[in-house]
């Protein structure tokens, strides 16, 4: 399955011919994409018209446009696939989405589930309590933020840089770089990084 990581967006992106080939096993995968696309545009569903065409290595060796989707759109996409491999994503996905509402109810699961992830990685005890808490300051530092009437988006992210800037002498995003500190994979978050206490970022 052809991936390609976008530096700028910081985001793999998939072939979404390549995903329906997988799942669908259909002999003209481009043939099933022009009309699960037709389809989704007459249901006024926006993620196609947000997938974007980015040149990947084709068959014949040569770099060809080919339709791309990022982790959310492809997901979205996945719903629209009535394929039995398609069906475990489904699943799961909606098994996320029940997490989460129990989330919003019960905020302290949010915690359990992160400690019972990091011990999943193998991460000892002390790691994650030291995780656990520069997670718990960094929000005291946003929410501070917040009272000042900053905005969450480019006012978080200047204040994010100066503060790596200070503690590292790069840029978050040239800290990243420097680290190798991407996502691993588009279907799973495999790293993390904490720009305010970048030393317990998962490599």
């Amino acid at each position: 399955m052809r991936t390609i990581w976008d530096a700028d967006q910081e985001k793999w992106y998939l072939s979404i011919i390549d995903v329906i080939a997988v799942l669908t096993e259909s002999v003209d995968a481009n043939a099933y994409w022009r009309k699960l696309k037709q389809r989704l545009k007459e249901e006024g569903n926006e993620t196609v018209t947000k997938c974007h065409g980015l040149k990947m290595l084709a068959q014949d060796g040569k770099m060809r446009m080919t339709d791309v989707a990022d982790t959310e759109q492809l997901f979205r996409l996945i719903q629209s696939i009535p394929s039995p491999k398609a069906e475990p994503f489904k699943l799961w996905l909606a098994k996320i989405a029940a997490e989460r509402l129990d989330e919003m109810q019960d905020p302290e699961l949010t915690i359990d589930r992160a400690l019972f992830e990091y011990q999943q990685l193998g991460y000892s005890e002390n790691w994650i309590n030291q995780r656990l808490k520069s997670i718990e300051v960094r929000k005291e530092l946003t929410d501070e933020w917040k009272k000042q009437g900053l905005k969450e988006g480019q006012h978080f992210a200047t204040l994010t840089d100066i503060i790596t800037k200070a503690w590292a002498g790069k840029t978050t995003k040239e800290y990243k770089i420097l680290k190798g500190l991407k996502k691993e994979t588009p279907m799973v978050e495999v790293c993390d990084f904490d720009p305010i206490h970048p030393e317990f970022a998962i490599l």
